[in-house]
């Protein structure tokens, strides 16, 4: 193999890595902003919190969308795929907090509001009590 051929191999590893990683970290290095796992519902954008979190479900919501990662740029917003997926309530936390999404509510995860690093207290204690 020439050498133009190993270092397009190599440009192209290195190419789906960063943007694997851009993804899955959100620039901050701590991996805690996936935005594979980021919805919005009623304007408010809700991450995934823990998959073990132990929740009661409350009433059907509505929908949340979720957006693809743009972490290559050059994607024409108006040509974005959105997803949906149903969301629920939380029981005992207020939906402008914290809520569930899933397709079923068998298949629903939690999901909370956050601001930079904090996570709100009523999901802290939730998570505690898991």
């Amino acid at each position: 193999m020439s050498w133009t051929g190993r270092s397009t191999g190599v440009l192209v590893a290195a190419a789906m890595v960063m943007s694997v990683a851009a993804c899955t970290d959100g620039g901050g290095g701590g991996g805690e902003a996936s935005c594979a796992n980021l919805y919005t519902y009623q304007d408010r954008s809700y991450l995934d919190v823990t998959p073990n979190v132990k929740f009661t479900l409350g009433k059907t919501l509505g929908v949340a969308t979720q957006t693809p990662c743009d972490d290559t740029g050059g994607q024409d917003e108006s040509e974005e795929p959105v997803w949906t997926e149903n969301a629920y309530e939380v029981d005992g936390i207020s939906p402008e907090v914290a809520i569930a999404i899933g397709d079923t509510p068998k298949t629903a995860t939690f999901f909370a509001v956050r601001s930079g690093k904090e996570i709100p207290s009523e999901v802290q204690r939730l998570i505690d009590g898991s």
